[in-house]
């Protein structure tokens, strides 16, 4: 399939071929290369589409306006064009943390382009509410911003084994660190913010495609109780706790996580 000029500005490229069409969307800090263990695997069997979203990765960062990315909607716009450009539908869709609402808003917005969705390590609310645990509390997001931009690169290095957990594979930090040190710093915040102060609690009951909620045991972005919550009020949906820990558990247990979109994907 030709590239449309949307789809070169996201960097979109197509790997393997078959009947379904794997979307794969990357998290805050990282971008498409974040799902190196995964697609040549599913693109075995499957067609597989990889793309950075706008700021990110080898996107077009002429591109980029702080005024039209104000919120996840916004991304979600950005996924359903570049769908409709490559004439995609029925995909199955699998977004790791912020992309997962991403995927969530698109899908309700136009359902007949999704068949059904992989949410990893998603949450619909990062901050900590009245009778809900979303991980962060109003200080320690605060604290998190003030740390961006008084010295970003020390913030990254910093916030990078916090998040991938798993001390015994340094080179996991070491990784998320490149690419999130490889961010415009201003976008970078710009986008923290977005999607740690969004909540979109509301929007899960919309949702009326399938969905899988793959969790990992011990997340310090996003607690278990917030993968409970997303089974729990998204209709169709069925939890699997994953054997790992840390928010990217397609780096630090990958074979878990392709087999887990596989057997969702070609399940009836």
């Amino acid at each position: 399939m030709e590239p449309t000029p949307f789809s070169r500005q996201h960097h979109a490229r197509f790997l393997g071929a078959g009947e379904t069409t794997i979307v794969l969307a990357h998290g805050f800090g990282t971008d498409q290369t974040a799902w190196r263990h995964q697609a040549p695997t599913l693109a075995e069997q499957h067609r597989v589409l990889l793309f950075d979203h706008m700021g990110a990765g080898r996107s077009d960062l002429t591109a980029y306006s702080p005024r039209r990315y104000q919120s996840l909607r916004s991304y979600a716009m950005d996924l359903l064009i570049l769908l409709e450009e490559l004439a995609l539908e029925d995909v199955v869709y699998v977004g790791h943390s912020m992309s997962g609402m991403i995927g969530l808003l698109a899908a309700v917005e136009e359902p007949s382009r999704f068949r059904k969705l992989v949410l990893l390590g998603a949450s619909p609310r990062y901050l900590d509410d009245e009778g809900y645990e979303g991980g962060f509390t109003r200080a320690k997001l605060d604290g998190l911003y003030r740390a961006m931009q008084t010295n970003f690169h020390a913030w990254a290095s910093g916030f990078a084994p916090l998040v991938t957990g798993n001390p015994d594979q340094p080179d996991l930090a070491r990784d998320f660190a490149a690419t999130l040190g490889a961010l415009r710093p201003d976008i970078a915040l710009t986008v923290a913010r977005i999607t740690f102060e969004s909540d979109h609690r509301g929007d899960l009951p919309k949702l009326t495609r399938p969905t899988l909620v793959l969790q990992s045991q011990a997340d310090i972005a996003v607690p278990m109780s917030v993968g409970t919550y997303l089974a729990d009020h998204i209709p169709r949906a069925e939890l699997q706790v994953l054997d790992a820990t840390g928010h990217l558990p397609h780096w630090s247990a990958p074979g878990q996580v392709t087999r887990a979109i596989l057997s969702f994907a070609v399940s009836a």
